[in-house]
């Protein structure tokens, strides 16, 4: 059998226009699959094809400010971007929950959701990202302050924007495959749009936004108080030779949950994973995903009912062995 076709086409949303990636059949439990940094929804596109082989309507945006997306002034904060996500979920499949796939970025998009939202998601996975609350208690440890020292780099103004865009956006591919542990398996090729979006500087500028945004938010001390507790079924999974991030960050989440979660590990796969390891990382979300209801309606009672049915299943599984 083929492999699904993926198309892609411009939404317009209430705060922008939106260009995505799509596959599987129009009417099939929909995933929004949320890319990272320095990418776009194209990082996505070979787990898309093996998701929509197995029923799933995958649907990868470009995020604000990437891509063929808009690129506004503002709105780089989280609390912006996950509603990005909501509004496209609801032009899509108005008053249906959802699944939420994001890795880098993409996977703090999905975290800021499930604390936020649950009402919205019908099941969430994230693909190398710590939930923020790990990440702000253990950020200070030496290795991985070293690993994240490029976020101090990215504060400062104009620099980064030129290094990003210099010659056409040469760093970024080059940045992405160094990052792999296994590089031949995406040649620069492939990652010519990547270079192509950076060469932009307006681009470049917006994907810097969101370390900004985010610095300025903990400098602030705007998130106070334990987080909301995520109650969607969730899976992490997280590919061991991240260079970013350390596997200490996947420990230690049980306090965070409310329903069922798990963590699942790709040896030998670097941070990016979709696009280094798309037929590991399909695999595992797929088990995740195939469980996703599909049109269920954003009320009250179902809400109350999918919290009943994760507290029967997290007591059956319980929380995985880290």
């Amino acid at each position: 059998m083929a492999p699904s076709l993926v198309t892609s086409r411009m939404l317009q949303l209430p705060s922008l226009r939106v260009h995505v990636l799509e596959a599987g059949p129009a009417r099939g439990p929909l995933v929004l699959l949320l890319h990272g940094f320095p990418e776009l929804a194209e990082s996505w596109r070979e787990v898309m094809r093996r998701l929509a082989d197995a029923g799933l309507r995958c649907v990868a945006p470009d995020l604000r400010g990437y891509g063929g997306t808009d690129i506004p002034a503002d709105g780089y904060d989280l609390d912006t971007l996950a509603d990005d996500a909501l509004q496209l979920a609801a032009l899509l499949r108005p008053g249906e929950r959802v699944s939420v796939v994001g890795h880098d970025w993409g996977g703090a998009i999905a975290y800021q959701l499930g604390m936020h939202h649950p009402e919205r998601l019908a099941r969430l996975a994230v693909v190398n990202a710590p939930h923020p609350a790990v990440m702000a208690r253990r950020v200070w440890r030496p290795d991985q302050l070293l690993r994240s020292s490029y976020m101090g780099l990215f504060q400062l103004p104009w620099l980064p924007e030129r290094l990003l865009s210099a010659h056409g956006g040469w760093l970024v591919p080059r940045a992405i495959r160094a990052a792999m542990v296994h590089p031949e398996r995406v040649p620069l090729e492939r990652l010519a749009p990547y270079a192509q979006n950076f060469a932009r500087p307006a681009a470049a500028h917006a994907a810097l936004a969101y370390y900004r945004c985010a610095v300025r938010r903990a400098v602030l001390r705007k998130d106070t108080g334990a987080p909301p507790p995520i109650r969607a079924p969730f899976r992490l999974v997280w590919a061991e030779r991240d260079v970013a991030l350390g596997r200490h960050l996947t420990r230690g989440l049980a306090p965070l949950f409310r329903g069922p979660f798990d963590v699942r590990y790709l040896p030998d796969v670097g941070h990016f994973a979709p696009l280094e390891a798309p037929e590991a990382v399909a695999a595992l979300l797929q088990e995740h995903l195939r469980a996703a209801t599909a049109r269920a309606p954003a009320t009250d009672a179902l809400e109350a009912a999918a919290a009943n049915d994760a507290g029967a299943e997290g007591s059956e599984a319980g929380p995985p062995s880290l």
